[in-house]
């Protein structure tokens, strides 16, 4: 009877809510970021493929050891690609040192339609990332300015003791691979997982790739020559900012993944117009 009576209940019913999720400013300086980071990043690849090693200390002439290096072998009038790492060469011909130009093979470390400009040079190269590096960091300033004014780090994107605990954060990646995201109310907030990967992007990537950029600078240098004490020379500061960088990327990815995942649409909008769609209960009536 009890079965029956359990079958015969109807099951609450769900409507859809448009609740506030991103402000203004968040919005703002996000999509700013993304602008500055793409041309960041192709910029920055024109200026590597001008020097397509790394060093670390006070390495960098053309004799010393790299740690790694992008480049190209000559066999028999036909060049060919590799990436080095220490002592592992893998053969990257196509992609890595020799890529197509023109419909032709050419020896450079990326390739052209990774790069900005396309064609190799060196001083555009600069002047592109140097506008957009400082853009990058005025619009990071905005950020932190009004994520502290506002509470917003402190109420949105800090860690209660409850989401650090080992038995939480692990339930979590288990349900990120299992594709299995937050929904209801939950998916108002940011998860563990989220906040955990903004506070290392935030406090600690982001930082280190202004900083070793500006050691690059010798006008910088000048100024605050203990940077090149802190980072042990102008090439480790290189090393680090490629190192940096190339996580920030990998961090981008994941991110557009997850965005893709677990709701493309309903994920653009709340960063285009601040609302995200969730599931509620209907109240009985």
């Amino acid at each position: 009877m009890n079965r029956d009576k359990r079958a015969s209940q109807p099951m609450p019913r769900e409507r859809t809510v448009l609740v506030r999720r991103h402000s203004v400013a968040t919005r703002l300086t996000h999509w700013l970021n993304v602008l500055c980071l793409g041309f960041l990043l192709l910029s920055g690849l024109q200026i590597f493929n001008a020097y397509p090693q790394l060093h670390w200390g006070q390495y960098g002439a053309d004799d010393d050891p790299a740690f790694l290096k992008i480049g190209s072998t000559d066999d028999g009038g036909t060049p060919h690609g590799f990436l080095k790492i220490g002592s592992l060469s893998v053969s990257t011909t196509g992609v890595l040192g020799v890529s197509k130009v023109d419909g032709e093979l050419a020896s450079r470390a990326f390739p052209a339609w990774l790069t900005l400009p396309s064609y190799q040079d060196l001083a555009l190269g600069r002047r592109w990332h140097f506008f957009f590096a400082w853009a990058f960091f005025l619009n990071g300033l905005v950020y932190l300015a009004w994520g502290v004014l506002s509470g917003h780090f402190r109420r949105d994107l800090a860690p209660n003791r409850h989401e650090l605990a080992p038995r939480h954060l692990w339930r979590e990646i288990i349900d990120h691979a299992r594709l299995r995201f937050p929904s209801g109310e939950a998916a108002k907030r940011y998860n563990a997982l989220q906040k955990l990967t903004y506070i290392v992007v935030i406090g600690g990537l982001l930082p280190l790739m202004v900083l070793t950029g500006l050691t690059m600078s010798p006008g910088v240098d000048a100024v605050f020559p203990i940077l090149l004490d802190i980072f042990g020379g102008r090439q480790s500061a290189r090393a680090l900012h490629f190192i940096s960088a190339s996580l920030i990327v990998l961090f981008v990815v994941v991110h557009v993944a997850m965005v893709v995942l677990s709701g493309l649409w309903n994920n653009m909008r709340s960063m285009i117009t601040g609302r995200y769609a969730i599931r509620q209960q209907e109240p009985d009536a």
